[in-house]
Order: structure tokens, then C-alpha cells, then sequence
């Protein structure tokens, strides 16, 4: 039973679009809205991309053990609800999770029969270097510290169950797709323990 579906990559490598993507196709897929304390971009909106919170609620949260997993990403944090995976799995519903690669590991600890990993990747590290550079959010040295951690978050690639290299975004769509569906085709749920 995989009624969880992760998506990781590193920033810049087109996650937000494929997963933008595969709920059009699959609207009853539901998607896990995480906080974070960095700011929205433009075409961000609270609520629905990410529930943007203070360092100090962010911090409260940790401290009442709010978060089934979270991360400090240059800085900022990025973080999952406990109460999003209990819902998901208490209704027996669909769930769409972009999160980086040490929290889709820990999801994958916590929950093995329940969760999908995808990793994608970009086609190489000059490929997302432009792609970071053209989305013209990040400074150089911010671009050159998601390039570092580019090379660590590579070495989860085989601890995922599909890894997708998005070269060409309308072929890489096509690609997620037809695996969420042969995915589909085999989900069932089980009781809950």
C-alpha cells in the first residue's frame, strides 16, 4: 500500500512544476502543505504552497513535537506536520509530499509500506546551475551553496523507489505521470495499526 507519494530534488531541478503537474492530472491526490520560515516567492501564496511561519512559532512547533520531519535548508526551515500524515492515513486518502532528501528518508523509516519515493534529478550540475541563475531568486552564493548540497543529496539516489531525470519538462511530466498512474493501479489502503 503506497498512498504516499514524496517527491525530492534538489532546488531547482523542477520538483514544484512536476508537482504542480501531477495534481492537475490527479485531483484526488491530496497535496501536503509544509512550513517554512523562508519567504514566499511571487507565485507563492500561504496556505497552499507552504504555511510560511516565524523562526520562533517554527521553533515552538519542534519543541511541542509538532513535526513527523524537518530540515534547515540554508538557513531556513522546512518542516511536516504530524497531524498531515495521521489525517492521510486515517482517511485512507491520497497524499502528495515534496520534501528533501533526509525527510523523504525519515517518512520512509517511519511509514516503509506506505510511502513512494521519487528523486529528480537534473541532466547535470551546469544544467541546474542555469536554471537556478535564470529563476533569479538566489545570489551566487546562495546558488553555490545548493550546488554543494546538490552533490550530498545525490547520494540518496538509490535509497528512492523511482528516480526521474528532468531534462525536458514536458517529457519528464509524461514520465511522472504514467508512474503515479502503474502506481495507482496497485494502491490499496490497509487498515491503520
Amino acid at each position: 500500500m503506497k498512498n504516499i507519494i514524496s517527491i525530492s530534488a534538489p532546488s531547482g531541478s523542477g520538483k514544484t512544476t512536476l508537482c504542480r503537474a501531477l495534481q492537475k492530472d490527479n485531483p484526488d491526490i491530496q497535496w501536503s502543505v509544509s512550513c517554512t520560515t523562508r519567504l514566499p516567492r511571487s507565485f507563492e501564496t500561504d496556505g497552499i504552497d507552504y504555511h510560511f511561519i516565524t523562526h520562533q512559532a517554527f521553533e515552538s512547533k519542534i519543541e511541542a513535537g509538532d513535526f513527523i520531519e524537518y530540515e534547515d535548508v540554508h538557513g531556513e526551515y522546512y518542516g511536516t506536520l504530524k497531524k498531515t500524515i495521521e489525517d492521510a492515513l486515517q482517511n485512507k486518502s491520497s497524499l502528495l509530499m515534496e520534501l528533501d532528501v533526509k525527510g523523504s528518508m525519515n517518512l520512509k523509516t517511519l511509514f516503509p509500506d506506505n510511502v513512494f519515493l521519487i528523486f529528480i534529478v537534473p541532466p547535470s550540475i551546469e544544467a541546474l546551475r542555469d536554471r537556478l541563475q535564470k529563476r533569479g531568486s538566489d545570489s551566487e552564493e546562495r546558488i553555490e551553496k545548493r550546488l554543494q548540497r546538490f552533490e550530498e543529496e545525490l547520494g540518496y539516489k538509490d535509497n528512492f523507489d523511482y528516480t526521474l531525470i528532468n531534462e525536458n519538462v514536458l517529457e519528464a511530466t509524461k514520465e511522472l505521470l504514467e508512474v503515479v498512474s502503474e502506481l495507482n493501479k496497485g494502491m490499496s489502503f490497509v487498515d491503520l495499526p
